[in-house]
């Protein structure tokens, strides 16, 4: 094929999607520079990483003689960058109408940076209570070190209290560009509306989901696989804003693949839920709940199969 034709081939692809972006889908959006930038709040995350955890990742753009002019620069480029994305992020508000003029939505932005940097000492509280909680509920734990570097559980939950924190200052989009971007690592997805208390231990965490309404008290233990969900999605954007997601109370463990689903479902404090279990209604405190008359098939060879029943004990609970 010659030259010119090809040219004219690619010439003729290039006007026809340049012309179906002229049409009225909300897709068409051309405008670069508007809207949050998706790396750079990666980047964010990154930063904040090393604000909350000053001694475990490390800048390496920069030689380090003195620690505290090196965090000092990390936190300033930091606020200005994150003041950069929460100004964009403004403009997807629902009530975007009430910020009036420009002026409005930098004074607001940098309220908002100020308000989360002051925040941070709080943040990196409640970390440490979820970095003891893993130490102390897992015994294939070797270091608080190891945690921190290597745990996705921790990664997850630490993503998710950054969010939080601009989530309630009511700031759009970053913060599910940021618990997103934890999902996309861990297999962990905690939307930032989520309220979780202290010492937060996720063991594993692979398939992980809690859903934006859902309420964790203290001293909880999620192991992978489990949904604190919505009972129903039907309702799609009439269901904003009301509570669809479980509360789940102080001192509960839920073992792996377990369902919690619904918005007045509650779980009673000190409550076990076994493995695979299906939950919709409230559990009174102090219960537990496992799948009952499991059965199970053996096949070895030539020998016909049999099954039995395999009845849990309390021992079962510590066999994941």
């Amino acid at each position: 094929m010659k030259e010119t034709v090809k040219n004219e081939e690619i010439d003729h692809i290039v006007k026809k999607i340049f012309e179906d972006y002229e049409g009225k889908k909300n897709i068409d959006e051309m405008d670069l520079f508007s809207k949050p930038d998706k790396e750079e709040v990666q980047e964010l995350v990154t930063s904040l990483f090393r604000i909350i955890y000053p001694g475990f990742f490390r800048d390496r753009s920069y030689k380090i003689y003195n620690p505290m002019n090196s965090f000092a620069v990390t936190i300033e480029d930091t606020f200005y960058h994150l003041n950069k994305q929460v100004y964009l992020a403004l403009g997807f508000r629902k009530n975007s109408e009430e910020i009036s003029s420009e002026e409005e939505r930098k004074e607001t932005s940098y309220r908002i940076c100020k308000n989360f940097f002051d925040r941070v000492p709080l943040i990196r509280e409640y970390i440490e209570t979820d970095l003891l909680a893993t130490f102390d509920g897992d015994p294939a734990a070797g270091s608080l070190e190891e945690i921190i570097l290597a745990y996705p559980g921790l990664m997850a939950i630490t993503v998710y209290r950054i969010a939080h924190e601009l989530y309630k200052e009511d700031v759009p989009v970053l913060p599910r560009l940021m618990t997103e971007y934890a999902h996309s690592l861990t297999g962990i997805d905690i939307h930032p509306g989520a309220t979780i208390g202290k010492y937060f231990f996720i063991d594993h965490g692979t398939g992980i989901v809690i859903g934006e309404t859902s309420i964790i008290g203290q001293n909880v233990k999620i192991y992978q696989g489990v949904t604190i969900g919505a009972l129903s999605t039907r309702g799609g954007q009439k269901l904003s804003g009301k509570k669809r997601h479980p509360t789940i109370c102080d001192n509960v463990t839920i073992y792996a693949n377990a369902s919690i689903l619904g918005g007045d479902t509650v779980i009673g404090e000190n409550t076990v839920i076994g493995g695979n279990s299906f939950i919709t209604c409230s559990i009174d405190a102090n219960t537990r709940v496992s799948m009952k008359n499991l059965e199970m098939e053996y096949k070895n060879g030539d020998h016909e199969g049999k099954s039995e029943e395999v009845r849990q004990s309390d021992e079962w609970y510590y066999m994941i």
